[in-house]
């Protein structure tokens, strides 16, 4: 029977703390938090947002204004916040719109309320 080879041994002892060491440092995870923050938005430029962690509620039905939700899109990503403002620039298009055809009411209301007289 021909005697164990030193060198053998030698090479596998030295692998395996190696092998150990690789495996406590992929093994380490650290702990992650989930947060779901939901901002909803109107036409009429109305915006809320709520907050959960997991399936708890932290903040609910929180009035917030478009400029603040625009912002903190900005700070968070810009792959976020190019489709939020557009959203909100349509809002805004809308609500001008409607300005502009109730300032057209408003005036022939005045019109006829001054022939009246």
């Amino acid at each position: 029977m021909p005697a164990p080879d030193a060198s053998a041994s030698e090479t596998s002892a030295e692998e395996k703390p190696t092998k150990a060491t690789a495996k406590k440092a992929t093994g380490k995870r650290t702990k992650t938090l989930e947060l779901t923050l939901t901002v909803t938005g109107t036409a009429d430029g109305e915006w809320h947002a709520e907050l959960k962690q997991g399936s708890t509620y932290l903040a609910r039905n929180l009035a917030v204004a478009a400029a603040a939700v625009s912002r903190a899109a900005k700070e968070l990503h810009e792959d976020l916040s190019t489709p939020i403002d557009a959203v909100i620039e349509e809002a805004r298009s809308q609500q001008a719109a409607r300005v502009a055809t109730l300032e057209a009411e408003l005036e022939a209301a005045r019109k006829v309320l001054a022939d009246l007289d």
